[in-house]
């Protein structure tokens, strides 16, 4: 079997002369049928962080529910303690004064 020489010149000028025409081709076929699909890709993409972000927002949301909680019970119990201490204050003032006197006068 004989081998024939390869003509680089003329197969390199054929390679250029396709690419010219079949370049343009493939390109605009790309762009027509890969641009749904990455316009798609996109739009999950982006869900994916608005899902994320909408998890983030829940937490913060449930951790100040939560310090909103504390901060009640803090604050019923101060009432609470204010209370006691303003009957404490009256019973004390009650029984540190005998009937018929007033603050600030000595016995005689």
């Amino acid at each position: 079997m004989q081998v024939l020489p390869i003509d680089f010149v003329a197969l390199v000028a054929v390679i250029m002369g396709v690419s010219v025409v079949l370049v343009p081709i493939v390109g605009l076929t790309a762009r027509y049928a890969l641009k749904p699909i990455v316009e798609a890709l996109g739009r999950y993409f982006e869900g994916q962080g608005t899902q994320e972000s909408i998890k983030i927002v829940e937490r913060r949301l449930g951790l100040l529910e939560s310090q909103l909680d504390e901060l009640q019970g803090s604050l019923t119990r101060l009432v609470e303690a204010s209370e006691f201490d303003a009957q404490l204050r009256a019973a004390d003032s009650e029984t540190a004064l005998p009937s018929g006197t007033e603050p600030g006068q000595g016995q005689p």
